[in-house]
């Protein structure tokens, strides 16, 4: 039986998990069937996938709670695994909109996984309009982070609809990785590489006490436009929230937003903030509850190689402000685009070695508020989590069906309300909002104003 010992960003999900909060992370996945489709296409999948009974990381892997052996939490790779368990099959009253399958993904998404399973599970939709399906996968955070998950993506599913070789995902093979060196050339390399570990680090001290003191200045000075933990006001994004969800998308061409960030001269992310800063302002105006001060966004910004074909997560982060305290959209999209500058070059100036440590002191107290039930209770590290993840650029099918919109499901927590991410895929951006049903009982408006927030810079800037 293998075993692999969780590091202590992917464990940390894992602590912080209740009812309330399931810390788990999805996607969905909207495919047109094929032209030749019979009535049995279903039922052929269905018998399709249970062909493949062979099982590789992560879909093979189960937490062995190892408290009283060691501390910390460890993955047990497992052999007998029940696909009747982890795919399942629902259903829409036909025909299904966007409204009733967004209804039934925040049901599925209410749901915390058993950890005494491997902790995924597979739901095919049936009963879409437009002659579609769709597909919802769901794992626990500590399994996989969004960016492995993308990559993940484009692995598992067939490049041509004449392509039916490709296995079910949980039966793909990891990438090869090269072969080890020789075992006198570990040994050598191992006390090399503890030697330079340290040496790296030590020299890191200073690169990291300088960022530190930056970040400092910022926390106490209301003009820097450096993001730092703290700096974001009070608002009804941060209270304490509830098991139940509500998830909205929304899908916009990336000719669009990308002809914008040309016109505005600042970066498609720049866009991406700027949109949802102007649908939040919008909202939260409705509602009376506009925060003086500006919101502040924390950002996911990957650190993984792209060789990298490991699992787990491996992301910083930075905080940039939303400028939703500045009614004008285009001194907003600079006010963003600003802050955003600022905190990459912040994080981009550091070593490489110091990044991990960094990345700690910025997202330490988000963590600590978590697993001391702080959460919602005090003042937000940062008020909503606005990531952007690249995925596949390709057409991609299953089965012959062709995938043609792809959401990310993510997560929220106490403090946290509200969940934007969005997913790149082919010619388009996917958006997938998600936040607590209590909380924010009409968040799908949030999503509608992204819409018309992307049309309102088009006239000012095209």
């Amino acid at each position: 039986m293998k075993t692999k010992a969780l590091n202590p960003l992917d464990a940390s999900w894992l602590y912080v998990e209740s009812p309330d909060t399931p810390m788990h992370v999805g996607g969905l996945m909207i495919f047109e069937l094929p032209e030749n489709a019979g009535p049995d296409f279903f039922q052929k999948l269905f018998e399709d996938t249970r062909e493949h009974q062979v099982f590789y990381p992560p879909w093979n892997r189960r937490l062995d709670n190892t408290h009283l052996k060691r501390p910390g939490h460890v993955w047990v790779e497992v052999e007998d695994i029940d696909l009747d368990y982890h795919v399942r099959l629902s259903a829409l009253p036909w025909p299904g909109g966007e409204r009733e399958l967004g209804k039934l993904i925040a049901r599925l998404h209410s749901r915390p996984l058993d950890l005494r399973q491997p902790p995924w599970e597979c739901h095919v939709i049936q009963g879409l309009e437009n002659n579609r399906f769709a597909l919802y996968v769901k794992m626990h955070h500590a399994l996989i982070d969004g960016i492995g998950a993308a990559r993940m993506l484009g692995h598992m599913m067939a490049k041509s609809p004449d392509d039916n070789s490709v296995p079910a995902f949980w039966s793909m093979p990891p990438a090869p990785r090269p072969a080890p060196p020789p075992l006198t050339t570990v040994a050598v390399d191992a006390v090399g590489g503890v030697l330079g570990g340290l040496r790296r680090q030590l020299g890191s001290l200073p690169d990291l006490a300088r960022a530190t003191r930056g970040m400092l200045q910022a926390a106490f000075d209301k003009d820097d436009p450096l993001g730092a933990p703290f700096k974001a006001p009070k608002s009804i994004l941060n209270g304490r929230i509830t098991g139940q969800r509500r998830f909205a998308t929304q899908a916009y061409s990336m000719a669009r937003i990308k002809a914008v960030a040309r016109a505005a001269d600042c970066t498609l992310n720049d866009i991406v903030l700027g949109i949802c800063s102007t649908a939040l302002r919008r909202f939260l105006l409705e509602s009376g509850d506009l925060p003086e001060q500006s919101l502040t966004a924390g950002i996911p910004v990957s650190v993984r190689p792209k060789d990298d074909t490991e699992q787990g997560n491996a992301i910083s982060f930075i905080i940039a402000a939303l400028g939703t305290d500045i009614e004008d959209p285009l001194e907003r999209l600079a006010v963003i685009s600003a802050s955003t500058r600022v905190a990459k070059e912040h994080l981009q100036s550091l070593p490489k070695d110091a990044i991990e440590t960094y990345t700690l002191l910025v997202m330490g107290p988000y963590m600590a508020q978590l697993l001391s039930g702080l959460g919602g209770r005090t003042r937000p590290v940062f008020n909503i989590t606005i990531s952007n993840v690249p995925g596949p650029q390709q057409t991609l099918y299953v089965r012959g069906a062709r995938m043609v919109e792809h959401y990310p499901v993510s997560l929220i927590s106490h403090g946290q309300a509200l969940n934007i991410t969005c997913h790149s895929y082919a010619d388009t951006l996917n958006f997938g909002f998600l936040g607590c049903r209590d909380t924010l009982p009409h968040m799908q408006r949030i999503a509608v104003y992204t819409g018309e927030a992307l049309e309102e810079l088009e006239a000012a800037l095209l």
